[in-house]
């Protein structure tokens, strides 16, 4: 018969991992994110090219959906007209709580180098921004980072709180 190395008897029980509901759901959060897509222009190539094989976000357990009732992250990838802002807020107000919003690149940041009457000077002027990628366009490994720190960041917040309204304007 096989001995093991570890005698469980001796050593008062079982071994017995203690965590708080938090931490578990927060991990759970944090490792299953579920990315909502809104490539409008050349940093959507890139975030396209973060979902492909050699970058491969699904060992992150980031999956890219195209239903806003599906996903939990929103990755703007380009600039936002103001055409588009409208269609961007009523996607936002029908992704579920918690959901967390990623600006990439400098058009989607601050409308990059078109400081038109067409153009929205950040999406944070429409909907809340968590994080900023910046660069023009940012290559996919800062996708990937920006997808690692958010995962930080979800991993670091209360589970059970909601989130706080964050300010628009």
């Amino acid at each position: 018969m096989a001995q093991h190395k570890v005698d469980y008897t001796k050593s008062g029980g079982l071994p017995v991992a203690l965590t708080s509901i938090d931490k578990l759901a927060n991990w759970g959060r944090s490792n299953s994110l579920w990315a909502m897509t809104y490539g409008l222009a050349c940093c959507g190539i890139e975030m396209m090219a973060a979902g492909a094989s050699r970058f491969d976000f699904d060992r992150f357990g980031t999956i890219f959906r195209a239903s806003p009732r599906q996903s939990d992250v929103m990755i703007v990838a380009g600039t936002l007209t103001k055409k588009h802002a409208e269609f961007i807020k009523r996607l936002y107000d029908q992704m579920t709580e918690p959901r967390w919003v990623i600006s990439m690149g400098s058009c989607a940041n601050t409308g990059g180098m078109f400081n038109t009457y067409a153009t929205v000077q950040g999406v944070d002027r429409i909907i809340p921004v968590d994080l900023y990628l910046p660069g023009c366009a940012p290559r996919p490994e800062t996708l990937q980072y920006g997808v690692m720190l958010l995962q930080k960041k979800i991993r670091a917040n209360t589970a059970n709180k909601s989130q706080k309204p964050k300010r628009l304007m």
